[in-house]
């Protein structure tokens, strides 16, 4: 989770910052709205490219390696965005930096789903995912306290802080998880780490299926077994990350646009990430009971309403209650897609499942910014938010097609006979 609050703090950072780099052409030069949007994809482009990579060599080298990498990366990406002097290196190093989150989300979440006990696991999911928006409050509320006092590039070098003080506690206390050391046919250091950690090592069961030959990594995402989930699952994460990128770039500038000052419209951003982190743990408690796909139509429907009513003329504390349940249903719907994902797939194919959504919804990333640019050009922040509404709608309606994985169909049967015996007894 710790890993996972910069990746929020760098999604949210930017839009914290755009204000000044576009009314100041001194920084790093002049900026249009156009490219302001473009420069905001950029690391979503990253995070695609990071997402993939890790997804591909994660599933072999191991999450824990991964995780090292990706946090050393973050730092320094960090690090040259903050030296940055003209919009060219800026760009390139939001860039590089994006390559550091794509790979520490995507192990993070498989990572997770590997240590969770079965019946929590979109809870556990949902409380390491739930450093996003952490990350993004954290972004919010440093912008409007230091923000004036240390400049937009003291707000990067925040985000150096994970070379110094999360990489030595991880070098030290991550381990990688007795799931994914089985699959690799690791048993003997799979127990080794149980031992020590107090992880559970898999069932017998489990084992003999982890080591019985099934196709891992990307190979296994399009067989029979996945190939419908595989494709639904990351158009809904297109369609979440979309959103969640959108109106993190651009919700700040519209309510500056409309009429607050520079500290209030960067509240608003921090009541959308603070939302966001309590809803979509309590979203996941429900998909725990009820299971993720209904709570994911909700949250997404919960995402479409939200966004119509900013278009409406409300007095400030229902705006800030819309801006709220906007967040749930964006970033928290996001929260519930990987947990979704991670749980779909087995060990074998999880980072590389966790991965393919991630990478595909950074399309959807990289589109939220630009969308969001092009339509605010035309001077109608209203349009934005109707836009936004109707694609949360088409992420609700993908949600309905997503079949069940054959561990859903396990589970079913096995708390059926659960219950049977309960009965019996």
């Amino acid at each position: 989770m710790l890993a996972v609050v910069f990746t929020g703090y760098d999604l949210v950072v930017y839009g914290t910052i755009l204000s000044v780099l576009t009314s100041d052409p001194t920084q790093i030069g002049p900026i249009s709205p156009g490219e302001a949007g473009a420069l905001g994809s950029y690391a979503v482009i990253g995070v695609g490219v990071g997402a993939l990579v890790s997804g591909a060599v994660g599933d072999h080298l191991g999450r824990r390696r991964m995780m090292l990498i990706s946090i050393a990366w973050f730092s320094v990406g960090m690090a040259t965005t903050a030296l940055s002097t003209n919009v060219g290196s800026f760009g390139l190093a939001r860039l590089a930096t994006g390559f550091a989150v794509g790979g520490l989300t995507t192990t993070a979440t498989a990572m997770v789903a590997d240590f969770a006990p079965s019946g929590k696991r979109n809870l556990y999911n949902a409380v390491v995912c739930s450093g996003v928006p952490v990350g993004g409050v954290l972004a919010a509320f440093l912008a409007i306290v230091l923000r004036d006092a240390i400049g937009w590039r003291g707000m990067f070098w925040i985000g150096v802080s994970p070379l110094a003080v999360l990489l030595p506690l991880a070098l030290v206390r991550l381990p990688d998880s007795p799931q994914w050391l089985i699959a690799r046919g690791r048993a003997d250091l799979a127990t080794v780490v149980s031992h020590r950690t107090g992880i559970p090592l898999p069932a017998t069961q489990a084992e003999e299926d982890l080591s019985g030959g099934e196709k891992a990594g990307f190979v296994a995402l399009f067989t029979r077994r996945y190939a419908w989930g595989t494709v639904f699952l990351g158009l809904m994460s297109f369609v979440g990350l979309l959103l969640t990128y959108g109106l993190n770039t651009w919700l700040p500038k519209i309510m500056e646009d409309v009429g607050f000052n520079a500290k209030g419209s960067l509240t608003f951003l921090l009541v959308l990430n603070g939302a966001a982190v309590l809803g979509g743990i309590l979203a996941s408690r429900i998909a725990d009971a009820v299971g993720p796909k209904r709570v994911i139509v909700a949250t997404f429907f919960l995402a479409a309403f939200s966004l119509t009513l900013l278009t409406v003329r409300l007095p400030l504390p229902a705006l800030l209650a819309a801006v709220a349940v906007a967040g749930v249903g964006t970033m928290g719907t996001q929260t519930l897609v990987y947990g979704f994902a991670s749980n779909y797939y087995s060990v074998a194919a999880r980072g590389a499942g966790v991965a393919w959504c991630a990478a595909v919804g950074r399309l959807g990333g990289i589109s939220g910014p630009l969308i969001g640019g092009a339509l605010l050009s035309t001077g109608f922040a209203a349009t934005t938010f109707y836009v936004f509404a109707a694609v949360a709608i088409v992420g609700a309606s993908l949600t309905l097609f997503v079949p069940n994985s054959d561990d859903d169909r396990d589970i079913s049967i096995s708390e059926n006979e659960a219950l049977r015996c309960e009965m019996e007894e």
